[in-house]
């Protein structure tokens, strides 16, 4: 996994960052891209999840462990198989860290190699001081999405759009 960030100067003077960080996954775009559209399996490798894959759709991610964190954001832009933004950020709640629902930004490519997908997923908007523990959240995520992925319950069902 390559891992890179960026600092830059926000709006109202706070330090902003964006994480970049991509991985090689062993199934083709077509798998990856239902991992991230199909809530079904968004929770094998992300959390229990509520998912509208289309612009505007919300995207609700509730994670397992800690003090139960909760993404919330919504689909901004979707093309099947190559790319996907979503607006990422979190529900109130004791621990967690403060960046609001649909406060920051994810982009995801997908890009064929060989048989298999490298991912590369840009996260951007927020506060420095959240990188390294961002930075490691998605590693975290990003190697179960490749675990889930690899292994696959994919063939015959449907693939959202």
């Amino acid at each position: 996994m390559v891992d890179a960030a960026a600092p830059a100067q926000g709006s109202s003077g706070e330090r902003v960052t964006e994480i970049e960080q991509s991985i090689r996954i062993d199934a083709p775009p077509e798998r990856v891209w239902a991992y991230f559209t199909d809530p079904a399996r968004l929770a094998r490798w992300w959390g229990r999840a509520q998912a509208d894959p289309r612009p505007g759709g919300a995207l609700r991610v509730a994670m397992d462990g800690g003090p139960d964190p909760v993404m919330s954001g919504e689909f901004v832009e979707l093309e099947p198989y190559e790319r996907l933004v979503f607006t990422f950020g979190w529900e109130p709640a004791p621990e967690v860290p403060d960046i609001p629902p649909g406060g920051s930004r994810v982009e995801v490519e997908l890009r064929p190699d060989g048989a298999g997908t490298v991912v590369t997923l840009r996260h951007s908007g927020l506060p420095a001081t959240l990188r390294g523990e961002t930075t490691d959240g998605w590693r975290t995520v990003l190697g179960r999405l490749a675990n889930e992925a690899a292994a696959g319950d994919y063939e015959g069902d449907e693939v959202s759009r």
